[in-house]
């Protein structure tokens, strides 16, 4: 069932809010379909297409609800009209081929007229099916606030009658920067040890949607590329037992090289355009991995020079913290731990692992035994993921003599 909600709560949640206006209720009776699926299927079995069982079931239960509201009886008409009954697929047919409404909903939850804040925590609720409490904690609030927020962003899409739609080409600029970020958040989620991996999947379906709706844009290719090549190592990111391996151990012959040639044509189709973002950035670094014949041959000038970049692009600490890394792969461990000091002597990343995570292996490199098992125990204290705290578990017992 764990994975059937993933595949299919977006699209049902979409359809529904496609139908009805009402997000609210389209969620509830999501929520009230998959109820009804965890009682009926054990002794019924799995339908054959779950996720048309699923989207008949949520429709007719948001109709029933429509109907107990006599007030909203004009509405119920209104449903009627713009849904006919045909257009619902039945769990015994072919799915129809129908506009995407979880691209819809992301270009609605992107909307403008919402705050950045807003337009991630709606896109991650509505469109990836994360509880209250998972944006919460990702937002770092409590689950009350960010509930009060998610009401205050959906009544505003009422009360300004944003529409279910994607945008007019002349107004899909202004919304592109937030449905990259969106995009990017979904796909990192996924891709994370401890994440949603069809995430990352939804993740580079909708960037290829976008992609193929603004082919002119190179952020959108960029960030296509980018989602593709770190998709390529997947398969080597953890070992049997499910533990993090690092890049440099990482088994090359799994990577998937028809994704790393894909990834890189789509890269060098944005650079071409001579319009270099933030995205194409990255992926111009994760190519430069995805090429290296062996980790001894990887460019770490290159690549410390695509983070320099960067940092003039997106300036910030996170992109700071990975451009440490590549200098000290490219100069040497002391040349990266000074840059790491001066990040946490400014206080830039407190409660961030990977700060601790990355000093302490630049310490263990240079020897400082002591130092680097303090470091590992920080990051310990901050990690987020099981697959991680396994990973410094790891390398702080390699330092007990």
């Amino acid at each position: 069932m764990a994975a059937v909600y993933a595949e299919e709560w977006g699209r049902i949640v979409a359809a529904l809010i496609r139908l009805t206006g009402d997000w609210d209720l389209a969620e509830e009776c999501a929520q009230d379909a998959f109820a009804q699926a965890l009682s009926r299927w054990p002794g019924d079995g799995v339908p054959r297409r779950p996720g048309a069982w699923l989207t008949t079931t949520a429709r007719n239960r948001a109709l029933d609800r429509l109907r107990r509201r006599a007030v909203e009886a004009d509405k119920l008409r209104e449903v009627a009209m713009l849904s006919p009954i045909e257009d619902v697929p039945d769990p015994d047919d072919e799915a129809p081929a129908v506009p995407d409404d979880r691209l819809r909903l992301m270009f609605t939850c992107c909307h403008p007229a919402l705050s950045l804040e807003a337009r991630v925590a709606l896109t991650l609720r509505s469109l990836a099916g994360l509880s209250t409490a998972e944006i919460a904690r990702a937002f770092l609030v409590s689950e009350p606030t960010m509930s009060q927020r998610l009401v205050r962003a959906k009544n505003k899409i009422r009360r300004s009658r944003i529409p279910f739609r994607v945008p007019p080409a002349h107004l899909l600029p202004e919304r592109l920067e937030s449905v990259l970020a969106v995009l990017y958040l979904l796909f990192n989620e996924g891709y994370s040890g401890g994440g949603r991996a069809d995430l990352g999947g939804e993740a580079i379906r909708l960037a290829r949607v976008l992609a193929a709706l603004m082919p002119d844009e190179p952020e959108a290719l960029g960030l296509l590329a980018l989602m593709l090549l770190h998709e390529a190592r997947r398969g080597a990111r953890l070992d049997a037992a499910g533990d993090l391996v690092p890049l440099e151990e990482q088994d090359r012959d799994a990577w998937d090289r028809a994704g790393i040639a894909e990834g890189v044509e789509i890269l060098e189709r944005a650079l071409r355009r001579r319009r270099a973002g933030k995205y194409q950035i990255q992926a111009a670094i994760a190519a430069c991995h995805a090429c290296a014949p062996s980790a001894a041959e990887t460019d770490w000038p290159q690549i410390a020079q695509l983070y320099a970049r960067l940092a003039r692009v997106v300036p910030g600490p996170v992109v700071e913290l990975n451009r440490a890394v590549a200098v000290a792969m490219a100069d040497g461990p002391a040349a990266g731990l000074s840059l790491v000091d001066a990040l946490r002597d400014a206080g830039a990343l407190a409660g961030y692992h990977l700060l601790p995570a990355t000093r302490a292996d630049l310490l263990r490199r240079l020897g400082r035994a002591a130092e680097a098992a303090e470091a590992y125990r920080e990051a310990l204290e901050l990690a987020g993921s099981d697959a991680e705290r396994r990973y410094l578990t790891r390398r702080l017992t390699s330092l007990t003599p």
